[in-house]
């Protein structure tokens, strides 16, 4: 199986079945000199688990992650970081009625088509859980962006659930509001709406679909590069990668078809330091596939989750039957909540990589200071103290 790797230069391989032993990931082309903690990742890793409210699947996973290479004393060294999370509450047991008999909707069918045999329980590769490695690497990149001399700043929140939507909301008021309710929307007052029609499909046995706004601040102009890597394609690729994912949009989006040539384009100006820059930002922070340093922000939207308790119709190939079956387990009715750190970390991973393959930062080390061996972040011999 291909596609297992994301970035050109911050490069992501993941690994790992939603109930098999572990989850895990390795990623190559991280700077060295970051200074990098295991408590620096686990709190991104806590926002995406399991079992965090009502409307999310009970399944009882810690998803406690282990650095096992890639850093010393605190300390990014350069090399690959390896980190793996442990699946602690597995039961496959749930999931044989469907063995050769393909949930609807679901990757069942698919994989089996493609490889001619599949990891069955929980979904195997193709489960959301995969993406807690994904969140992973999204918090080293972070903590790279952070550390660095440019002020990148990733937020997401969840703007619309069924057909309850948000009224647009500021990055500040997104910031400040979006973990303030367990739905991660930043507008109070809908983010109860939503929770009432999540909750009453929650009670039919059904669940619902929804989207999520995100927004970047602070990112460089002159990344991405024309055509088949410029930055929106590849956001997209990362966007679109997303499990349950089925749009994506930057800028005006979908709403641009309505718009005429004099409306949406825009004029130019210079900036407080005499440089050129667009009046507003319905690009969306991109023009040519190339950021312009305004803000980056889009929508996507995720299905309503396949795995719920209605009963449906699939057939059994092994016995030729068509049968009634009835998906039992522990499954969430809304993905949007849990979806928001999925959808910073990718964020987080194509920027860095873009970051990285311009220049504007060092892929070798953070500090730039190619040569220099005698560094802060350089361990102490054990003989000296």
């Amino acid at each position: 199986m291909n596609g297992n790797e994301f970035g050109r230069l911050f490069r992501v391989t993941t690994y790992g079945e939603s109930h098999g032993d572990a989850m895990g990931a390795t990623i190559s082309g991280c700077p060295a000199g970051v200074e990098l903690s295991v408590e620096d990742i686990q709190k991104e890793l806590d926002r995406r688990k399991p079992g965090q409210s009502m409307i999310t699947t009970s399944r009882g996973e810690p998803d406690a992650v282990v650095v096992n290479s890639g850093v010393q004393d605190g300390y990014t060294t350069g090399t690959p970081i390896g980190m793996v999370v442990q699946n602690k509450d597995a039961r496959s047991g749930k999931y044989e009625p469907y063995v050769t008999a393909p949930r609807p909707s679901h990757g069942d069918f698919t994989y089996s088509a493609k490889f001619g045999t599949r990891n069955w329980g929980g979904g195997g590769r193709s489960s959301a859980r995969e993406t807690v490695n994904w969140v992973a690497a999204g918090a080293v990149a972070k903590q790279v962006l952070e550390q660095s001399e440019y002020d990148v700043e990733v937020k997401a929140h969840v703007n619309q659930i069924g057909d309850v939507e948000a009224p647009p909301v500021t990055f500040e008021e997104i910031l400040e509001h979006s973990e303030e309710n367990d739905v991660r929307c930043a507008h109070p007052e809908t983010a109860e709406k939503m929770l009432e029609v999540i909750e009453q499909y929650q009670k039919e046995g059904d669940s619902i679909g929804g989207s999520i706004y995100f927004e970047a601040q602070g990112v460089p102009r002159g990344l991405g590069a024309p055509r088949f890597d410029s930055f929106s394609a590849r956001l997209g690729q990362a966007m679109m990668s997303v499990p349950a994912a089925t749009s994506f949009e930057f800028g005006l989006g979908r709403e641009a078809r309505e718009w005429t040539g004099s409306d949406r384009n825009e004029d130019w100006e210079f900036d407080d330091e005499g440089d050129p820059r667009p009046v507003g930002n319905k690009h969306g922070g991109i023009q040519g596939g190339i950021t312009t340093g305004q803000p980056i922000f889009g929508e996507m939207t995720l299905h309503a989750p396949t795995s719920i308790p209605k009963k449906q119709r699939t057939v059994d190939w092994e016995t030729g039957e068509e049968k009634e079956i009835q998906v039992v387990g522990r499954h969430d009715p809304v993905l949007p909540p849990r979806g928001v750190p999925v959808v910073e970390a990718m964020l987080y991973l194509t920027i860095l990589d873009f970051m990285l393959l311009a220049g504007y930062i060092t892929p070798d080390r953070l500090d730039g200071q190619a040569g220099e061996y005698d560094t802060p972040y350089h361990p102490s011999s054990p003989e000296n103290e």
